[in-house]
């Protein structure tokens, strides 16, 4: 089982832990192994917009597959950031030590700041604080106007509502993007705002739409990816001809539905690779017959 730890400081938004709450919740209720806890620096916490919450003080035992998520805090003019104390920054740090992931919403990467975990990272944060981080912080590369960054299992987003998008990114590299395409349309979630695309999942770029029959395609694809799927399937699952398919999918998404099924592939083995795979192996575990399409596709940016 997987262990998710909100850190809760004073003034936390409460869409910030909400929205990534929400998202691991949906994907137990799913099946998924996932328990949240929460842990404060004192018992009582009261959230920026003013609904009470309580807390437990002492952390969870964590090990290298779990995750710790540092929720926004309101932050006045001039900025007033929460202080970490030092018992909280060491449980961050050690965590990272012993291989596990870190991330933050919003202004929470304040919080990574001062526990040393953004020394020499590239990371974000709310584009009205994005100036006030960097100076706090010279060290760190604070890349501006994207959704979220990920540097060596330090991830942190933007403001708000993206921290959904963070969790859903998290649901999709551990349990593949049909995973987290069941969570998002289970939330009624379909759009991915600005992003780079090396950071923005496929299977969230091109859920912008409202065509029911396409996204039933889609389902079927993200749960499937890796296997030999034909546009007859396909468009009987969409109870439609091939061609109506076609053109509504590629209307829908820019992609036809074979380019869509790349485009997974090709993502999830990218993050296979980035986690030590080989090519070849990567390639055989996304559903190509041999690297040759990988290396193909990856060479033209698919």
């Amino acid at each position: 089982m997987t262990r998710v730890v909100f850190l809760l400081l004073p003034k936390l938004h409460l869409l910030d832990l909400a929205g990534p709450a929400q998202v691991f919740s949906t994907a137990a209720n799913l099946g998924y192994d996932y328990s949240l806890s929460y842990v404060g620096q004192d018992e009582n916490v009261l959230s920026a917009q003013g609904l009470p919450l309580r807390s437990d003080t002492d952390w969870p035992a964590l090990t290298a597959d779990d995750l710790v998520i540092v929720p926004g805090s309101r932050i006045r003019n001039p900025p007033r950031w929460p202080q970490l104390r030092p018992a909280s920054a060491n449980r961050l740090r050690a965590h990272h030590a012993a291989g596990g992931v870190v991330a933050s919403v919003c202004s929470g990467a304040e919080a990574l700041g001062q526990a040393g975990l953004l020394r020499d990272r590239r990371c974000t944060t709310h584009h009205d604080l994005q100036d006030e981080l960097a100076r706090r912080y010279p060290t760190a590369a604070v890349v501006r106007d994207v959704l979220f960054v990920e540097d060596d299992r330090i991830i942190t987003s933007a403001g708000i509502a993206s921290g959904i998008d963070l969790a859903l990114h998290l649901v999709a590299t551990r349990h593949g993007p049909g995973a987290a395409a069941r969570v998002a349309r289970g939330m009624v979630v379909y759009a991915r705002r600005n992003g780079d695309d090396q950071q923005a999942s496929a299977m969230l770029r091109h859920r912008s739409h409202l065509n029911d029959a396409v996204h039933r395609v889609q389902d079927l694809i993200d749960a499937r990816f890796a296997e030999p799927l034909t546009l007859a399937a396909l468009a009987n699952a969409a109870d439609c001809s091939e061609r109506t398919l076609t053109r509504s999918f590629v209307r829908a998404t820019g992609l036809t539905p074979l380019r869509y099924q790349q485009t997974l592939r090709v993502e999830r083995a990218e993050h296979l690779i980035g986690q030590g795979a080989t090519i070849e192996a990567a390639a055989h575990a996304v559903g190509f017959a041999d690297a040759r399409m990988l290396r193909r596709l990856r060479a033209r940016g698919q």
